[in-house]
């Protein structure tokens, strides 16, 4: 991953919360032991912690345990009681959380200009907006202060601000990434989305963040193949708008002609069919003419009684068009959208891809003062439709204008496709780079990308319960890492077990027993494992310990570690500790206390 020197100038707009010195030497203080443990061997540290020390943020409808959550308006403001499902696996793979973000308020805008926290500008020219809804996040990758940084995506909240600031923009397939402890805009379509300097590190932080999460009822995590099939060794078909309607003054539609030269150029791989997307438009519109509207009032019902002078004055007229809709104008919008899903998918039949501009102008901050309302819905001509179609996106930087702005596209592709959006993204770079934001760094160009580096589940994975020496940090998790096993969820398996510390391991193991009434709840990690790795991992299972099934606290059932009874008959009992670290940390200081001075 491209890690530079991390600026701490932003504008204040930028952030909301930024993290103090005291919180900062405590995440440094957590990752020193692992430093340790790997004695700087590079390659290690990587299978441990794949972000280890990467600086990143993340906006403030995101929570982050023990920091505030705003969504940019105080009246709405709490305390995160605990991590967001993407924040904890960034923690957990060794991330180094700088603060939070400026947004448009409650992720209702594409401009950026909707906070009382201040208006975020294009990193490219302060007159202009910076995009939103995700605004302070790609300001704050596109000037360097992160390497990278989590934005949400409902209509293009993590693609316009990408096309704005000349930076990369992940756009996950709905479900494919955990929503859990997001303030949700329109909850049935919200993504979270990443923000990079480069295609290939926006891969490896979707690789860390994604996953099937039992806490969130809309995941739906769906692993694609790793590139788009050309049968028969045929050119891969990129589908392009054949009236593009772009801003002829900022010099957009010849930007866009320079983006379609670029695939000409690649003609030996790549066919340009022009398209008419008027069906995806017809689906746009769906998004803030129909019902949809109301699931936002949803997500601000309990605020929503105190009255318009708490709400961005443009947020307040977006979200009050939901009151008075009617369960049958859901139903009529559910069928309407059914009807041209349909047709829309269709165009996968003569297309692999889909690439369009990401925005068709670039309003500045007066153009907003005017015109509130209009200027932003302009915005979402390529992007509204995406998510209520459940399809991938992926904005890209494309060229930079005569008048010196930032042109960007984005990439489409149906569900399930990211893998493939990416391999393809790293290709788009690789044929023509630009620098990075303001930061002055451009990505590789001919080179090939490392293999090395993690990207997107490309097949099944299977959840593997783990209770002692494979847990994270113990000497024998290790296995799971070097088999591209991902570390899903810490938790409990189901009041009914009993955990015994077995003779003779090497190094020492607990086993796991079943006893239902009187049994306790024991500390578990589920890791999540490609299922072709999932054979050799067994073979290395010795005797007493087996695969079985473990019922987790929620209730669920996944395979996982338990002991043969045999085996338990002259263990020790240690439940009472309520899992395998505690009872070794008990040990270790017992063993301290035990020798001789």
């Amino acid at each position: 991953m491209h890690v530079q020197a991390v600026r701490r100038d932003s504008p204040p707009s930028t952030w909301i919360s930024l993290v103090d010195e005291r919180a900062l030497e405590e995440r440094l203080a957590q990752l020193q032991p692992l430093w340790d443990a790997c004695k700087g061997d590079a390659q290690a540290l990587h299978a441990q912690a794949p972000l280890f020390g990467v600086p990143f943020a993340v906006k403030d409808n995101i929570d982050v345990a023990g920091w505030p959550t705003t969504a940019a308006c105080p009246a709405f403001a709490y305390t995160a009681a605990a991590d967001a499902g993407a924040v904890r696996r960034l923690l957990q793979a060794g991330a180094l959380l700088l603060g939070k973000t400026n947004l448009d308020q409650f992720a209702t805008g594409l401009v950026g200009t909707r906070s009382p926290y201040g208006t975020p500008t294009s990193t490219w020219d302060a007159s202009r907006v910076s995009g939103g809804s995700s605004s302070g996040s790609a300001v704050a990758v596109a000037r360097g202060d992160v390497v990278f940084a989590l934005g949400t995506d409902t209509a293009g909240s993590g693609r316009i601000p990408a096309g704005f600031n000349q930076i990369v923009g992940v756009k996950p397939t709905p479900g494919r990434v955990s929503t859990a402890g997001v303030v949700p805009a329109c909850r049935s379509l919200d993504c979270v989305s990443i923000f990079a300097l480069d295609v290939a590190d926006g891969g490896e932080v979707l690789a860390t963040v994604e996953g099937a999460d039992p806490t969130d009822p809309f995941s739906r995590f769906l692993p694609g193949p790793a590139a788009f099939a050309r049968p028969g060794g045929r050119r891969l078909r990129v589908g392009v708008a054949s009236a593009p309607g772009l801003d002829a003054a900022l010099g957009y539609d010849l930007a866009w002609a320079q983006a379609l030269e670029r695939l000409a150029a690649w003609k030996d791989e790549v066919e340009v069919v022009e398209l008419d997307l008027q069906v995806l438009h017809r689906v746009g519109a769906l998004l803030y003419e129909g019902p949809w509207v109301a699931e936002r009032l949803h997500a601000v019902r309990s605020l929503w009684p105190r009255g318009a002078d708490v709400f961005d004055p443009s947020v307040h007229q977006v979200i009050a068009a939901g009151e008075g809709r009617t369960a049958v104008d859901a139903f009529d919008a559910q069928y309407a959208l059914r009807s041209l899903a349909v047709s829309a998918q269709a165009m996968f039949d003569t297309v692999d891809l889909l690439l369009v501009p990401t925005a068709p102008t670039h309003p500045t901050v007066a153009d907003l003062r005017a015109q509130p309302l209009s200027a932003n819905a302009a915005l979402g001509h390529y992007t509204n439709f995406v998510n209520l179609l459940g399809w991938c996106a992926l904005a890209l930087p494309a060229a930079v204008t005569p008048q010196g702005l930032p042109f960007g596209v984005t990439a489409i592709a149906p569900a399930g496709l990211d893998a493939a959006l990416l391999d393809w993204g790293l290709h788009w770079q690789r044929r023509g780079a630009l620098a990075s934001g303001i930061t002055g760094w451009v990505p590789d160009g001919p080179d090939a990308p490392d293999p090395a580096r993690p990207g997107p589940a490309v097949e099944p994975q299977m959840p593997l319960c783990v209770v002692g020496a494979h847990l994270s940090g113990q000497p024998l998790n290790h296995q799971l890492v070097e088999r591209g096993a991902r570390l899903q969820q810490c938790t409990h398996t189901a009041p009914a077990y009993r955990l015994h510390a077995l003779r003779g391991t090497v190094p020492p193991k607990p086993g796991l027993e079943r006893v239902g009434p009187g049994g306790v709840a024991i500390e578990v990690e589920v890791w999540s494992m490609p299922v072709s790795r999932m054979g050799s991992f067994l073979q290395g299972v010795p005797p007493p310990l087996a695969i079985g099934s473990v019922e987790l606290a929620d209730g669920r059932w996944v395979q996982g570690f338990v002991c043969e009874p045999a085996a338990l008959r002259e263990a020790e009992d240690i439940s009472a500790h309520g899992g395998w670290r505690a009872w070794r940390e008990r040990s270790t200081a017992s063993a301290s206390l035990a020798a001789p001075a």
